[in-house]
Formats: C-alpha cells, sequence, structure tokens
C-alpha cells in the first residue's frame, strides 16, 4: 500500500487507514483479529483509535492483539482523547487534566509506552485553546506521543489550534487534522480545508463512504443489515439518502462499471487524489468488505472521471 506523509513533517502513514470504531461492540475479537491480518497482508500500517470507541472496549481489545502477535513497531497508532462518558453521557472535555489522563488510560489498554500520532477529539468551547494545546505539547515531550493533530475543527479552529501549538515552541507543528469529507460530504472545501492547507496540516478523512452510502448498498432500497435499518443509526446515514446524493452514487456506479472495479474503489479513489487528504479511514465489519476496499489503494482514476465526478458532487459543498 502507498504511504503519505502528515502536513510537513516525516510521518508516514498508509493511504488507508485502518477504523476501529465498533471494535469491542458490533465487531467481537475474532474479527478483529482477521481484520488486523487482512489489513497488515495488504501493506496498511495506520490504525485509527481512541478510548470512547466500542462503548469503551476497544482499545482494550487492539491491544491485547498488538501484544498477542507482537506487532506494535508494524504499525502507526493514530490515538484521540477529548470525548469521554461520564454517568451515561459522552461529553467532551479537551482540559489538559482530562486529555493527560485519557492519554495514559489509552497507553495502558493498547499495551504501549507511545503513540505515533495523537489527537484532540472535539473542539471545547468551555477550555481556552491554549491550554489543550498545552496538553498536546506536554505529551510529546514527554515522549508519550510522537506526533500532534486535532479532530473534527472547523476552519478557524483549525487556525487557532496551529497557532496556539506552535507557540509552545516545542519543534514539529500539528500534522493533521480528521474530518468527514466524501464525495457526499464536500463542505469542508468551503472553510475547513483551506484553513488546514494555510496551517501546513494534512487531512485524515473519516467517514470517506459517506456513512456507507456512496458503497452502493442502497441503491435498491434499504437492506436489512445495514445501518440505515438500524433504529441506533438510521439518523446517521439519513441526510445521505436523498434524491440529490443518490444522483452522486449513480454517477460513481456508471464510472465503476465502465473501469470495471467495485463502486467503493471510485469513492475512495476520489478522495485519495485530493491533495489535502494524508489517509482515508475505513472501517469495516467483516473481512470480505476490508479486503475489496483495501484494493481501493491501486486504482488511480483518469482525470475524466475525477472532473466528472467533481461536477455531479458540487451540490454537496
Amino acid at each position: 500500500m502507498r504511504v503519505n506523509r502528515l502536513g510537513g513533517s516525516g510521518l508516514e502513514v498508509s493511504r488507508l487507514a485502518l477504523g476501529t470504531m465498533s471494535w469491542g461492540a458490533a465487531v467481537d475479537e475474532y474479527v478483529a483479529d482477521e481484520l488486523l491480518e487482512t489489513f497488515l497482508e495488504a501493506g496498511g500500517t495506520t490504525i485509527d483509535t481512541a478510548p470512547i470507541y466500542g462503548d469503551g472496549a476497544c482499545e482494550h481489545l487492539l491491544g491485547s492483539l498488538l501484544t498477542r502477535h507482537g506487532i506494535r513497531d508494524r504499525v502507526i497508532l493514530a490515538g484521540k482523547a477529548g470525548v469521554v462518558r461520564r454517568e451515561g453521557r459522552v461529553v467532551t472535555d479537551a482540559s489538559l487534566r482530562s486529555l493527560l489522563q485519557q492519554l495514559d488510560r489509552t497507553l495502558e489498554d493498547l499495551g504501549t509506552d507511545h503513540l505515533d500520532l495523537w489527537q484532540v477529539h472535539r473542539w471545547d468551547d468551555s477550555v481556552p485553546v491554549e491550554e489543550t494545546m498545552a496538553a498536546l505539547d506536554q505529551a510529546v515531550r514527554s515522549g508519550r506521543v510522537r506526533y500532534a493533530g486535532i479532530s473534527n475543527y472547523n476552519g478557524w479552529q483549525t487556525v487557532a489550534a496551529q497557532s496556539a501549538y506552535t507557540r509552545l515552541g516545542g519543534g514539529v507543528p500539528l500534522v493533521s487534522t480528521q474530518i468527514e469529507y466524501s464525495l457526499v460530504r464536500r463542505d469542508p472545501e468551503i472553510e475547513t480545508i483551506p484553513a488546514t492547507a494555510h496551517a501546513q496540516m494534512s487531512v485524515l478523512a473519516w467517514s470517506p463512504l459517506g456513512r456507507g452510502v456512496l458503497t452502493g448498498k442502497y441503491r435498491g432500497g434499504v437492506p436489512s443489515d445495514s445501518r440505515a435499518a438500524d433504529p441506533r443509526w438510521e439518523a446517521f446515514v439519513a441526510p445521505y439518502l436523498t434524491p440529490d446524493k443518490a444522483r452522486i452514487v449513480e454517477a460513481l456506479a456508471a464510472a465503476a462499471e465502465g473501469l470495471g472495479v467495485p463502486v467503493p474503489h471510485v469513492a475512495l479513489s476520489w478522495l485519495l487524489g485530493r491533495p489535502a487528504v494524508g489517509s482515508a479511514i475505513v472501517g469495516a465489519r467483516t473481512v470480505a468488505q476490508l479486503r475489496e476496499l483495501l484494493g481501493a489503494d491501486a486504482l488511480d482514476l483518469p482525470t475524466e472521471i475525477a472532473s466528472a465526478l467533481d461536477d455531479v458532487s458540487e451540490g454537496a459543498r
């Protein structure tokens, strides 16, 4: 699998990263083990994780697999902090105290002494950005984190974070921002991605397949085993099950048929061709799904197809 460097740094990440949001919940240990093996065999290196994932069970599961197989040195662990569960509620807390506490727990659960990339999961209006960035700076200076980034920040928040972090004088600036970005979610191009370019950071794209819509599986309706059919996830997928989004999916399907490749390959290749994108985070519940997605790294879209997709998805900005 090909790699990209994040921002202006020396940190190399695989162009497709392995998402673990459902590990420990919808994905059990046996399937997670197979997914990890499949990803590594394909040349993938980068694993996206967070202490809130899998209802809090994800990182312990991932850590046990890394230890069992002795493969910590083969992977780039991209962790997050700032979203916690308290008294049954999910809350944002990007205070220095909370972030460093979460980092300690993450390292313990993952069975490692450092993260390769550590990101603030969400902007916190209640905490000064200088304090939040100080937590990242302390983590890097202590050796528990190699590189720092942010996640789900808008444009002005991105610039404010980079400015505050740089003033701390740690040397390497923030290298990345993790945002939702896909053919059906192009609004980051209006503000966030230009701000990211200004701050000399790379994008890690989550939900690069439009919450599953860009796989093409909803073209004939809502499958009974899909997220859109699950009451817990229906509202998450529904915004992308519209006539405007359906036209984008049909254009994808036509391009995929012409190229002789699966529909998701076209969607991921379009995204990986965007100049700001360092990696696309793909999640899968089965090994078959992951194997299909990993094949997208080999596809480089012809310019005319990429341009046609730009045009048909313009309304998603």
